[in-house]
């Protein structure tokens, strides 16, 4: 068995909120991104990514799993792993683990991040969204 982290029970109704929520992040990310300026930084906009794909695994680990991680956002990594087994690609496992990696340096960090690397993580977390809405909708 693979220890997950702390983890709480979830039911149907929860996955399926989750995921509008994450639908609503995606959408902001996506409008932070088309309306930003060229000097802007790009800690706003990866914030919300990385906020987004949170909510997409919660979404997927309770629908799945009826659980969700709580604490540890490295942990949902080994959640949503146990709860797909196979059903998690290694590329999608990577986009989500390079998203959480950057959180606390996004939302905590003195360092401004630029917008490159906000478009970027941005691609990552669309391929992200397209996948587990495909899972989701199963």
């Amino acid at each position: 068995m693979v220890r997950t982290g702390p983890t709480k029970k979830k039911d149907a109704a929860y996955a399926t909120a989750r995921l509008r929520i994450a639908r609503g992040f995606l959408k902001e990310a996506r409008n932070s991104a088309a309306f930003a300026d060229p000097g802007d930084f790009g800690n706003a906009t990866m914030s919300t990514v990385i906020h987004c794909a949170i909510a997409y695994a919660d979404a997927l680990t309770a629908k799945f799993k009826g659980q969700v991680n709580q604490g540890d956002h490295q942990g949902v990594i080994k959640l949503l792993r146990v709860a797909l087994g196979k059903d998690l690609p290694d590329k999608q496992e990577a986009n989500l683990r390079s998203l959480l990696e950057q959180k606390d340096e996004v939302q905590y960090g003195a360092r401004l991040l630029s917008r490159a690397e906000a478009d970027r993580s941005l691609e990552r977390l669309e391929q992200f969204a397209v996948w587990a809405e495909e899972l989701l909708l199963r």
